[in-house]
């Protein structure tokens, strides 16, 4: 899941190189929260207007994790 969301977000950055992933221990429910950094003068492009982008990364994120069965959540810091 980690490797999807670097390549989504450092596909849509000017500067791949410090697109980072890290992921939280699952907590009492199970569900295992990402937080995707990307540079401050990115946030722009990985967020989107109104927030559309960063909506479909998070859809794209809990289709692929209903696949193996996991419950996530995608933050963008």
């Amino acid at each position: 899941m980690k490797d999807l969301l670097a390549v989504i977000a450092k596909g849509l950055v000017d500067d791949p190189d410090s697109v980072s992933v890290e992921a939280d221990a699952p907590n009492e429910e199970g569900t295992v929260v990402y937080h995707i950094h990307v540079a401050e003068n990115d946030m722009g492009r990985i967020i989107g207007k109104q927030g559309r982008i960063a909506k479909a990364i998070r859809t794209i994120a809990r289709s692929a994790a209903i696949r193996s069965e996991e419950k996530i959540m995608v933050e963008i810091d």
